[in-house]
């Protein structure tokens, strides 16, 4: 497995997907830069990652600013001591506050491992974290591609990949995320590449903000 550390690792991948779907070739023309995007592996990477699903960009700036603020340091231990208080202080939900609590005592317990996860395959990987009550298979595809540089995830339940596929090919609708999970078959072992080139096309030709959107 290749894992995603560089932009000379983004390039290689690009080029691995217009061979293999010359229908990407404009897509990857037109996007412009495709950025790495990465972060280190472990609690920090998840939480930031929990906290953002559904949110505004803005919004989950503030609420992970907060947190900092009042945490100094973002770990497991700091935020299971949060009580429920704290949490709505932060700005966040009862869901969000649970999920990452239950997350750092399952990583306190030894129960998961954030960095080991890292090196496993990517469907055993996502079926360890959604395990978690309140762990999606979003938010563990998302962890793979960012914080491990998993090669081979894309999140098809995202919906600005759903729009930016839908857009890019031409679709006569936004797929959804049974088609999309059977359409980017074709780009493996690449998908985590595909993933970040179709972020970056959402971003530059749709001009919305290319994160990562849960749907």
């Amino acid at each position: 497995m290749r894992i995603i550390r560089t932009h000379e690792d983004i390039s290689a991948g690009l080029s691995g997907l217009v061979m293999l779907d010359a229908r990407l070739e404009p897509v990857v023309a037109r996007a412009g830069p495709v950025p790495l995007r990465r972060a280190d592996p472990g609690y920090r990477g998840i939480a930031n990652i929990i906290v953002s699903q559904m949110v505004s960009k803005a919004s989950a700036a503030a609420i992970w600013g907060r947190m900092e603020t009042a945490l100094g340091e973002i770990n497991a231990d700091s935020v299971t001591a949060m009580s429920d208080d704290d949490c709505r202080l932060l700005g966040l939900s009862r869901a969000k506050a649970d999920t990452l609590r239950r997350v750092a005592r399952a990583v306190i317990a030894g129960e998961l491992d954030l960095e080991a996860i890292c090196s496993i395959e990517g469907s055993a990987a996502i079926r360890e974290m959604t395990a978690i009550k309140g762990v999606g298979r979003w938010t563990a595809e998302v962890y793979l591609l960012f914080c491990a540089g998993h090669p081979d995830v894309f999140p098809v339940g995202d919906v600005a990949l759903q729009n930016a596929v839908g857009h890019a090919l031409m679709l006569e609708v936004r797929p959804s995320a049974r088609e999309l999970d059977s359409l980017t078959e074709l780009w493996a072992p690449w998908r985590s590449i595909a993933a970040r080139l179709f972020w970056a096309y959402y971003a530059t030709q749709m001009r919305r903000d290319g994160l990562p959107v849960a749907s």
